[in-house]
């Protein structure tokens, strides 16, 4: 039997005598339904088109030299290392992952190479432009975090903040 049925027989046998069962579609959920508890109904992305646009590339010099790599397309949360930067496109904006372990030399070198493809995607997709990000460690935003499938706050200790280059004050940001 498939598990979708399954889904609902389970709740219906266990319940059926003193709760009625009730199929609502998506969407059309009454108002005091249960958002009331979850604290409202708040806005969600529907789609994931994004991720038709969605690249990671692992910034390295531990082989004395710097160098880009492109992760495969399936990437997961696991593939950012403490000791590693990362480089996200996800279509709109372009973020720089920076581990807790980071290298002054490699953030640098990111940082420019980031610079870089920014500019030439802007030669290539004027339509598109994108917004170079910093994002550290265990402050992760929605938009940075939904590129990546199963993402789990557990793995992360900190909260969820993100930084733009141009307002940062940290001494990750350049001037």
């Amino acid at each position: 039997m498939p598990w979708y049925i399954l889904s609902f027989q389970m709740p219906y046998n266990s319940f059926k005598e003193t709760h009625s069962l009730q199929v609502l579609n998506e969407g059309e959920e009454p108002e005091n339904f249960f958002w009331v508890a979850l604290g409202g109904h708040k806005p969600y992305d529907k789609d994931a088109k994004f991720m038709n646009h969605t690249r990671l590339f692992r910034c390295s010099n531990e082989k004395g030299y710097f160098s880009i790599s492109e992760k495969c397309s399936d990437f997961c949360q696991d593939d950012l290392a403490d000791d590693d930067i990362m480089i996200l496109d996800n279509g709109t904006q372009v973020f720089i992952w920076v581990g807790a372990k980071y290298s002054e030399v490699e953030i640098k070198l990111a940082y420019k190479s980031a610079q870089v493809y920014v500019q030439s995607l802007r030669a290539k997709q004027p339509d598109q432009p994108r917004k170079l990000m910093l994002t550290l460690k265990g402050k992760e935003s929605k938009r940075f975090t939904k590129c990546f499938h199963g993402w789990g706050r557990h793995k992360t200790l900190i909260s969820n903040t993100t930084y733009c280059q141009s307002s940062c004050k940290s001494d990750l940001c350049w001037k």
